[in-house]
């Protein structure tokens, strides 16, 4: 036996990686974000100039990892470009064997930096796992941000999720609950076909582009391509069963949509339109609307319901559990931007006199 090849190349054909991406998943314990569900979703269109890292061993893939080269700088699993990257990736790193993550993460970034000539490249890694920065021979841990990501473990659950949760968490539910309830029963309802799902996402489209509009900000669907994106995704995923579109009402009256992924055991939280339309402060949609999925979650045996990053109250309130996700610009020492923020950083923070 020999030790893990790497080599760096184009892309000629995108139908070609998919299968390889594939067939390295099924060794593989990649999470949602590195599937080739969402990897190859548009993939050509957001990956134009594209740089594949690819690790074999005695034959077969051991390791893949896809970027896209803007000027010297390599995005893992993104495009570089704000609008296409607005799908916002969580969970990113490079797919390798399981068992191998990070020997051959160190081994397929090492590569990709340095693979470009003799100035190694800047490594743009965001939502990578701790393992994937420190695998890097160079982090710059100054340079990450870090975000944590919360979940709840429902491992061995087999009863009320409620009742796992804090007095406080317990009492705004049910009084949430008792209010809606005042329309008829609670139900939660999942798209049962890719037509229907696709429907569905327009429809969680409108409360969530109300709700963020009010706040003065954007919204996720404000960019175009969020849209065509998603549609790639739920088209490709669906039929795998990787994809919840979820409704969740009381009698005639719909609370709020959650649009999650189905991946290894897990369900995660990926985007949500609520009705905040009441002015009623004891109607809570988050989450009445995220314990009836955690719920139902629960009675089809998951393990886990992730709410990604972020620190909404309600995903503190809901969890029991999280990570740490991280934000980095690896950059070689004598690159110019490194030298320059070196520069200002003495400047700025050196004595007086």
């Amino acid at each position: 036996m020999t030790g893990p090849i790497v080599s760096l190349s184009g892309v000629p054909d995108w139908a070609a990686l998919g299968g390889r991406w594939r067939a390295l998943e099924a060794r593989a314990n990649p999470s949602f974000f590195q599937t080739w569900t969402w990897t190859g979703a548009l993939a050509a269109e957001r990956f134009p100039d594209p740089v594949l890292v690819e690790a074999r061993e005695d034959g077969r893939i051991v390791a893949l990892a896809l970027f896209n080269r803007r000027g010297r700088a390599l995005y893992l699993g993104e495009s570089g470009d704000p609008a296409m990257d607005s799908v916002y990736i969580e969970f990113n790193g490079v797919i390798a064997e399981a068992g191998r993550e990070a020997e051959l993460t160190r081994l397929c970034l090492r590569a990709a930096r340095t693979g470009g000539g003799i100035l190694p490249r800047t490594l743009i890694l965001n939502g990578v796992d701790a393992m994937t920065l420190a695998a890097l021979d160079t982090p710059d841990p100054a340079n990450a941000k870090e975000s944590a990501a919360p979940f709840a473990d429902l491992t061995g659950l087999a009863g009320p999720f409620l009742d796992t949760l804090s007095a406080n968490t317990r009492q705004q539910i049910r009084r949430s609950d008792r209010s809606y309830a005042a329309y008829g029963p609670i139900t939660i309802d999942r798209a049962a076909t890719v037509e229907a799902a696709l429907a569905r996402l327009d429809e969680l489209a409108v409360p969530h582009q109300r709700t963020w509009t009010a706040r003065g900000r954007p919204g996720a669907f404000a960019t175009p391509f969020f849209r065509r994106f998603h549609e790639a995704v739920i088209v490709e995923g669906f039929p795998r069963g990787e994809i919840d579109l979820l409704r969740v009402s009381a009698g005639p009256r719909i609370i709020g949509f959650l649009y999650n992924f189905r991946w290894a055991g897990a369900r995660l939280a990926y985007q949500s339109g609520f009705d905040y339309e009441t002015r009623d402060p004891r109607e809570k949609p988050g989450l009445t609307c995220h314990h009836q999925a955690i719920q139902a979650a629960i009675d089809a045996g998951a393990t886990r319901y992730d709410f990604l990053a972020g620190d909404s109250r309600y995903k503190r309130s809901l969890s029991n559990g999280a990570e740490r996700l991280y934000w980095a610009v690896i950059e070689h020492p004598l690159a110019p931007r490194s030298i320059a923020r070196r520069a200002l950083t003495f400047l700025t923070t050196r004595a007086p006199g």
